[in-house]
């Protein structure tokens, strides 16, 4: 036997990209890096063309004020209400009373939550007064609407709520099918919201896009921080582990 064959191999350094660990952390933050960079996209195709809407905007905007039956225009007014004044706030209360165990985490989850949504519409106010891109003809509103067109402030809040409102239940819940089923009918609701804007007129389609864009860029954010042990929320619960044959009780039988 030589000396190479009897010397002892050094364990190999983990490759940092493979790490477990390292992916839970990097995932989210490199999720929000794509989405800023299709935001900071999308801005420059409207600055480019002097942030006049596009030939696809022009064309969505004009279907949707020709096809405005009284029943669907009613419905999207609704929907489009829950999208901002007091409705979103007190849905990021509503999970911070969800994700908590107790009274102490309740509260800190419901201040987390409301940081959260308050700061994401500082940068969106931060956005949106610099380009202070026109909304289409008030003729054509359906609804009421004010300040900028970009990004869509509904679009925004709503998809934060969403997100905030799917950590509660993810924090919370047990059961798979209900996790799914709750984040899916809240994906569901933050497009319902998005899409309203464009069909009562005031917005284009560019800046609803964009402010799903924003709102996913500061959620993935948001969770990076959650992952990274910055922000104090409430744990989740323990998976319930399935007893073992050493661990079940001996049949008294």
């Amino acid at each position: 036997m030589t000396p190479s064959e009897t010397r002892p191999r050094r364990p190999r350094a983990p490759d940092p990209l493979r790490a477990p660990g390292r992916l839970r952390t990097l995932g989210p933050l490199l999720a929000a890096a794509l989405c800023a960079l299709l935001l900071a996209a999308t801005a420059a195709l409207l600055a480019a063309h002097g942030w006049d809407p596009l030939g696809p905007e022009r064309a969505a905007h004009t279907w949707a004020v020709t096809h405005r039956p009284v029943a669907v225009a009613t419905a999207a007014l609704v929907i489009t209400a829950t999208g901002s004044g007091p409705v979103p706030y007190a849905l990021a209360l509503l999970a911070g009373a969800l994700a908590g165990r107790n009274t102490r985490e309740r509260l800190r989850a419901a201040a987390t939550a409301l940081t959260v949504l308050l700061l994401g519409q500082a940068v969106r106010y931060g956005l949106m007064e610099p380009i202070s891109r026109p909304r289409p003809s008030e003729a054509d509103w359906a609804a009421r609407a004010t300040g900028h067109s970009f990004p869509s402030g509904h679009s925004t809040t709503s998809l934060l709520v969403a997100g905030i409102l799917a950590w509660a239940v993810l924090t919370r819940a047990r059961r798979t099918p209900t996790r799914r089923l709750a984040c899916a009918l809240l994906g569901i609701w933050a497009a319902a919201v998005g899409a309203t804007r464009v069909y009562l007129g005031v917005h284009w389609p560019g800046d609803v896009l964009a402010g799903w864009l924003l709102a996913a860029a500061w959620l993935a954010l948001t969770l990076h921080l959650v992952r990274t042990g910055r922000l104090p929320i409430p744990p989740a619960p323990a998976t319930p582990r399935t007893p073992t044959a050493a661990t079940q009780p001996p049949n008294s039988s």
